[in-house]
């Protein structure tokens, strides 16, 4: 009763994180019926190509090899060796185009479903699948009807087919009794590929549908929760709670640099308790004042009491605080249009440092 729970909470389609994770597990749809249409589509190459011009040459060589027969030398081990290996690569001629075409095809139909890839977990043995109450679902759940469908429907087209190549060459089979036996290869063959013909495009419609069931059956698998798409969100995004921490911890970092530098700050100008700008003047460093720290209402407040403790000149005006806070940022140097403006509140601040120097 869980898992029949489990599953029908299970409502919501699987993010692009739940599919590439199962997909890096090796977990990818595969259509069972596509390396059987891809040994089909062999079987015909090797029929259309491969035998028909690999029998002649082998029966060539093999009927050489007879009237010749008389005339080997096979005196010692060595002879017989010779010849043994002489006719393996005959043999070996005529199998490599079929086991070579055979292997292509069976690749073709794995990497033209999935991406190849290596997952060593797939072949890791698992006790917990050894479970007779996970076999029986197996067997008599969905995937179990969908392939007993399967069978049903191809050992019923397979049949028909069958019997209709045979009702269509039934007087062939029968003459072929009365013909050259040497003729018999080729109706054989004949035969044979139209059986594999007719077997090949059903298998065609077979494999499609069995490639979308596989695909849809395999997406409904990867289904989530709710719960489970909220959490995935939050492991990708972050905890908000978390990152607002992270955030708060991170200004405080920020505020305090920025109170360790109001000390070496040149000036502060002041609104006057509510915006607080400190800017530091150095012409051999920076063509313009730079800004070193800004604060707005209990910060501008703090401000103004570290450069008072530090004998820091605090010029009140307003306007052009205000102005400053909105404009400027920290270790930036102010925009071109408050040159003039802070340049006379420089001079008077280098000024009165020199009367009172006098």
């Amino acid at each position: 009763m869980s898992e029949e729970a489990d599953k029908d909470s299970k409502t919501e389609e699987p993010t692009e994180k739940k599919i590439q994770d199962a997909i890096e597990k090796g977990n990818t749809p595969v259509s069972k019926e596509a390396p059987v249409l891809a040994m089909l589509i062999g079987a015909l190459l090797i029929g259309g190509f491969a035998i028909t011009s690999g029998v002649r040459q082998l029966v060539s060589d093999m009927a050489h090899l007879l009237d010749v027969s008389g005339g080997l030398d096979l005196g010692n081990s060595a002879d017989a060796l010779m010849l043994s290996h002489s006719l393996s690569i005959k043999v070996g001629l005529f199998l490599a185009p079929i086991i070579a075409i055979l292997s292509v095809s069976g690749l073709a139909s794995a990497f033209l479903q999935n991406k190849p890839s290596i997952v060593p977990n797939r072949i890791k043995p698992e006790l917990s699948k050894l479970s007779l109450k996970k076999g029986w679902s197996r067997i008599f759940g969905a995937q179990g009807f969908v392939e007993f469908l399967k069978a049903v429907f191809k050992f019923s087209t397979v049949s028909a087919i069958v019997y209709a190549q045979f009702r269509a060459h039934e007087s062939d089979l029968i003459n072929a009794m009365f013909t050259d036996p040497s003729a018999l290869p080729e109706m054989i063959l004949q035969i044979s590929l139209r059986l594999i013909s007719g077997v090949c495009i059903v298998t065609i419609l077979l494999v499609t549908v069995d490639i979308l069931w596989s695909r849809s059956h395999w997406r409904k698998n990867l289904r989530m929760t709710k719960q489970e798409v909220k959490d995935e969100h939050k492991q990708m995004e972050g905890d908000p709670i978390v990152k607002a921490r992270q955030r708060s911890l991170a200004r405080d970092r920020a505020r305090n640099r920025m109170m360790s530098a109001v000390p070496q700050a040149t000036l502060v100008v002041a609104n006057p308790t509510h915006f607080a700008v400190a800017l530091r003047y150095d012409g051999e460093k920076n063509p313009a004042p730079v800004v070193v720290a800004k604060g707005q209402d209990l910060i501008a407040l703090k401000i103004r009491e570290i450069a008072e403790t530090n004998d820091i000149p605090v010029i009140e005006d307003r306007q052009l605080a205000r102005s400053l806070y909105a404009a400027t940022e920290v270790e930036r140097m102010i925009p071109p249009e408050f040159y003039r403006a802070v340049a006379e509140i420089i001079c008077f601040v280098y000024s009165r440092k020199s009367k009172t120097a006098v």
